[in-house]
């Protein structure tokens, strides 16, 4: 039964850490479509941001 809780663990911090490596991804797409005053980018940083 370790095993399990520990294979759960890890899958538990794993999902976070990609979730939150998507949720930065959005947000530098986010800044660099106000930063260049890109309308493409800016949605798209808001749609990775809201997946999230």
């Amino acid at each position: 039964m370790a095993f399990f809780t520990t294979a759960i663990t890890t899958l538990k911090t794993l999902v976070c850490a990609i979730g939150a490596g998507l949720a930065a991804w959005g947000v530098i797409n986010l800044l660099e479509g106000y930063g260049t005053d890109n309308p493409g980018a800016k949605s798209q940083g808001i749609k990775q941001l809201m997946a999230n």
